[in-house]
């Protein structure tokens, strides 16, 4: 007898030895025992996941005479027929080779009479998506209303080919990968019945190999055994299938991430001098890096990841020594060395130079994490110059004196504070020496007679950069890149060529900092709003904070305590500070 390949020796012969399709199996058991089969089935999935399987099992399930209803018996003679190929009411017919409107035509003559044997003529069509239109639009009606005694079992690799007026009358089900465990539990299983000794890694390879397609892992391993006969090393499987061993990836990605170029050339050195396929290789070094960018953001990898636990643990190592940032920086430029390798005509060097630029790109920091780094060195370099203060909202009013009249005597500036700051003692003192107290419940004034510094935004541009500098100082390299800056009455208007140079601007903390220097340093209540060239307003200060802002000037221009003041010291409010000393 010749011999019979793995892929036909194991193909299941019920439903409980189908691998990976749990979802599907049960529900084609939950119809078979509650008589709610449809006329009409499609299988779809990729390549070797048990589609035509499944549809011979539920031709061998309605037929059986025997056993249950969900369980076919394999020893009536429908069974037995089924099993060995030559059942007379069981047509499977191949979509590439009989894909015209004629094939169609004599089908439908067939099923108009009755089974011969059986209770059911079975019609299964593989590549069903291979018919020609005119084909489908002959199935059309028969699809629709058929034959009490025929069932139609489609299948398919490719869904988005067949038209929707077929798919409206199938029931759908579509298989998914098989997963790498179960794959691999079932490839030990095999081996273990043909008596062959291989390790738990090889065939780790092996299904990573078959990408979740159990046929595709059945060939490989049929191969890797008339290789290796009855013991098979780990060299033999890397050997037979031109793989390299995962432990290359994981070397190779740790000394990228310590910058050990001349490591880094080593690994790859050795690689390939195992005869690797440089493509290859490079595609499995940007999943091992995908790897560990998933491990690094989901608290629950293997979710994603088709791993061994040995692969999953070094994975979570790794990852758990890097930032996220540095992980993606580097996967960029390793997928852009891959993608210059296509086109090279030394691919090779062009994945080394990968490798260089990557070693030379060093751990990537975040910019918050940088700003937060300034400000702590900043804020612990000791006292800042005198009028220089740290930013921070005090809740102060100044209050400076009119101009004196001339040939008059000088009248002495005063501050004023708020009622929530200023001493209880001073406030009874100057209530006491005051005419009687203003009325609390006034209304207050408009925000506009607040009245101006005297700076204008074009004047004084420059001193407003050198008065951020003093309070923030990674700020003021950022608002030189303005190409313009323009008051327009209630705005700030900062004009810029590129929208990555004002990015962090309008960062929500920055952008509250940035509306309180403005108001502090102008003496002016308008909002920031940023504009790029040749686009409208992408960013502004006119949310909740710039409001809250605004009216906290409005508060302490109008507090009580401050009018009064301004009024027994004949003084006016000068400016208005509510973002620092």
């Amino acid at each position: 007898m010749s011999y019979l390949v793995l892929a036909r020796k194991w193909r299941p012969q019920n439903f409980d030895e189908v691998v990976g399709q749990q979802a599907v199996v049960r529900t084609l058991r939950n119809a078979l025992t509650r008589n709610r089969v449809a006329h009409a089935m499609l299988f779809s999935g990729v390549r070797g996941v048990g589609k035509t399987t499944l549809a011979r099992l539920m031709a061998k399930a309605l037929n059986c005479r025997q056993g249950e209803l969900d369980v076919p018996c394999d020893q009536c003679e429908s069974c037995l027929e089924i099993m060995a190929g030559n059942a007379i009411d069981l047509h499977e017919i191949d979509g590439a080779s009989n894909r015209g409107i004629q094939e169609i035509r004599e089908l439908k003559e067939n099923i108009r009479f009755f089974p011969a044997k059986g209770r059911y003529k079975i019609i299964i069509i593989d590549e069903v998506h291979m018919l020609t239109t005119e084909a489908f639009n002959a199935l059309l009606k028969t699809l629709e209303e058929p034959p009490s005694h025929v069932y139609f079992m489609f299948a398919t690799t490719e869904l988005h080919k067949i038209p929707i007026t077929i798919l409206s009358r199938c029931q759908r089900y579509e298989l998914k990968r098989v997963p790498f465990a179960e794959l691999v539990a079932f490839f030990a299983r095999i081996a273990e019945a043909e008596k062959v000794a291989i390790s738990p890694r090889a065939l780790e390879m092996i299904g990573r190999e078959a990408e979740g397609s159990v046929r595709d892992g059945l060939s490989l391993l049929d191969q890797i055994f008339s290789f290796g006969g009855e013991e098979i090393s780990d060299g033999d499987v890397a050997q037979v299938l031109g793989l390299v061993d995962r432990g290359i990836y994981e070397k190779l990605a740790r000394a990228l991430l310590a910058a050990d170029l001349a490591g880094c050339l080593d690994i790859f050195e050795q690689s390939q001098a195992g005869g690797m396929d440089l493509k290859r290789f490079a595609n499995d070094l940007l999943g091992f890096f995908r790897a560990l960018l998933i491990a690094k953001v989901k608290a629950q990898p293997e979710e994603m990841l088709d791993l061994s636990d040995q692969e999953l643990a070094a994975i979570k190592d790794i990852a758990a020594g890097a930032s996220q940032e540095t992980l993606y920086h580097y996967f960029s430029l390793l997928l852009k060395g891959s993608e210059e390798m296509q086109y090279s005509s030394r691919p090779r060097l062009a994945l080394e130079m990968a490798f260089v630029r990557a070693t030379q790109a060093g751990q990537i920091v975040p910019a918050a994490t940088l700003l937060g780094r300034l400000d702590g060195l900043l804020a612990g370099a000791g006292p800042l110059p005198q009028g220089v203060a740290r930013p921070g909202f005090s809740g102060i009013a100044t209050a400076e004196p009119e101009p004196p009249a001339p040939k008059s005597l000088p009248r002495p500036t005063v501050s004023a504070h708020s009622s929530e700051t200023f001493p209880e003692q001073k406030k009874n003192e100057i209530a006491g020496a005051s005419a009687p107290a203003p009325e609390h419940d006034r209304q207050l004034p408009p925000a506009s007679t607040v009245p101006s510094s005297g700076r204008e935004v074009k004047r004084d541009w420059e001193a407003f950069i050198e008065y951020v500098k003093e309070r923030k100082r990674w700020m003021a390299p950022v608002l030189q890149l303005c190409a313009m800056a323009r008051d327009e009455g209630s705005e700030l208007v900062l004009k810029f060529d590129d929208p990555s140079d004002c990015k962090l601007l309008q960062e929500h903390d920055n952008l509250k900092l940035l509306q309180s220097f403005a108001l502090d340093f102008f003496q002016h209540d308008f909002r920031v709003v940023f504009r790029v060239r040749g686009t409208q307003a992408i960013a502004d200060g006119s949310g909740d904070e710039a409001e809250s802002l605004l009216a906290d000037r409005r508060v302490l221009a109008n507090d009580p305590m401050v009018r009064m003041t301004a009024e027994i010291f004949g003084g006016q409010v000068g400016s208005i500070r509510t973002g620092s000393k």
